[in-house]
């Protein structure tokens, strides 16, 4: 199958391309920065560079079996204009190219952030409502593109669209990446060894999963050529409580009330010292527990990777200066 996956040099990207490529897919990666590789007629990947919200897409969608939209930008979190261009414009765009060319199937990344918030553990399907998990640009972009995937079902009948909402993904090779998107190139890698944090201050009521990127490249692989539609959640065995955070730092916890992590956030982020805002920490806690149930029956997936391996890759990765060839994802 020809597959074309835009956002490919990133996190999910490169775990999606990595992942079609080994499963036999000719592959087309569309990105804004085009990586450095060979574009000889034997390259597993023709590289494109376009930007989804302004470049012309149809040209590039043209003969796809399938269309994969992975592209997303988080920063900069102070210009929600200029998210908004790439993340809800530059989704639009694919779409409607995708409706121009007569592309039979699109699978698009959505995130546990686009559900509405819960205040219990007991774990959500599909059926949760898609309002966004907290007022944070992230979670309102998602839900947004929650609603343009609906409008554009009805749209195109014909077309079948499959969503996939993953946990917090994470991969060594991702990890230098996530390190500047959320704490800024200033904070030194060093904050991040394990040796170095004796006590570890834990949100009271903190639980999180996590997903491999690997992990969700094969669901995608799956999306691609099984013929099923509609939304799956995606995450990694295991919840990640405050027992595992201490576990994973080898450090003694510390509970701490939520509000004193907020304020503190936020008079960080408005003193432009963090990169993020208090609200993103407020979806952290409130975001739903996944069950992963219809992936399991509907995708025959499996997570290779629980939880705590996907946080272990991140801060491995922070710490030995993980990367890759990847504009994004460079050292």
């Amino acid at each position: 199958m020809k597959v074309v996956i835009i956002g490919a040099t990133g996190n999910l990207g490169s775990a999606a391309t990595r992942e079609l490529t080994a499963a036999g897919d000719e592959v087309v990666g569309i990105a804004r920065r085009r990586p450095d590789v060979p574009q000889d007629a034997d390259a597993s990947v023709r590289w494109h560079a376009a930007d989804v919200s302004t470049d012309a897409l149809e040209p590039l969608l043209e003969g796809a079996d399938a269309v994969v939209h992975l592209a997303w930008k988080f920063q900069p979190t102070r210009h929600q204009d200029i998210t908004w261009e790439t993340n809800a414009v530059g989704t639009r765009r694919v779409l409607d190219a995708a409706a121009t060319v007569g592309v039979p199937t699109v699978v698009a990344a959505s995130s546990v952030a686009a559900y509405s918030p819960v205040d219990h553990d007991r774990p959500v399907d599909e059926s949760w409502l898609t309002d966004g998990t907290s007022e944070a640009t992230y979670c309102r972009e998602k839900a947004y593109n929650e609603r343009v995937l609906d409008a554009f079902e009805l749209a195109n009948p014909g077309t079948r669209v499959v969503r996939l909402r993953p946990a917090f993904v994470f991969q060594r090779s991702a990890a230098r990446e996530q390190r500047r998107i959320f704490a800024g190139p200033l904070v030194p890698a060093m904050l991040f060894e394990r040796s170095r944090i004796p006590v570890l201050p834990i949100p009271r009521g903190l639980r999180m999963q996590a997903v491999h990127a690997a992990d969700v490249g094969r669901a995608i692989v799956a999306a691609v050529h099984r013929p099923v539609s509609g939304p799956f959640n995606l995450a990694g065995d295991g919840v990640l409580r405050r027992p595992e955070f201490g576990e994973l730092f080898g450090a003694r916890t510390v509970e701490v009330p939520p509000i004193v992590v907020r304020r503190a956030l936020g008079a960080a982020w408005r003193a432009h010292v963090a990169r993020v805002p208090g609200s993103l920490f407020e979806a952290l806690m409130h975001v739903p527990v996944l069950s992963s149930d219809r992936a399991r029956a509907e995708l025959g997936w499996e997570p290779r990777h629980t939880g705590m391996d996907a946080l272990e890759a991140l801060l491995s990765g922070v710490t030995e200066h993980g990367g890759s060839t990847m504009p994004p994802l460079h050292r």
